[in-house]
C-alpha cells in the first residue's frame, strides 16, 4: 500500500493504522503519540482503523529536552 507519512512517500504492508505505527515506531509508548489521517486527528481508541491507499498520515511524538 502506498501512503504519505510525515510528508514522505511510503510503501507498507500494514493494513491498519496501528500496524503502520508499530512498523514506523517499533514498540509504541504509552503516551506522547498523536496521529492524524488526512488532516483529522485520530484518537488512540480508533488506531485499529483500516488504511486506504493514498492516505496522508501525520505521526507526531513528544520529545523531552531542555
Amino acid at each position: 500500500m502506498n501512503l504519505t507519512v510525515n510528508n514522505e512517500a511510503v510503501e507498507t504492508a500494514a493494513t491498519t493504522l496501528l500496524g503502520l505505527l508499530e512498523e514506523t515506531l517499533g514498540e509504541l509508548p504509552g503516551a506522547g503519540v498523536a496521529v492524524a489521517v488526512d488532516g483529522d486527528v485520530v484518537p488512540r481508541s480508533d488506531w485499529d482503523r483500516e488504511l486506504v491507499e493514498g492516505q496522508n498520515i501525520d505521526i507526531l511524538t513528544a520529545v523531552q529536552g531542555g
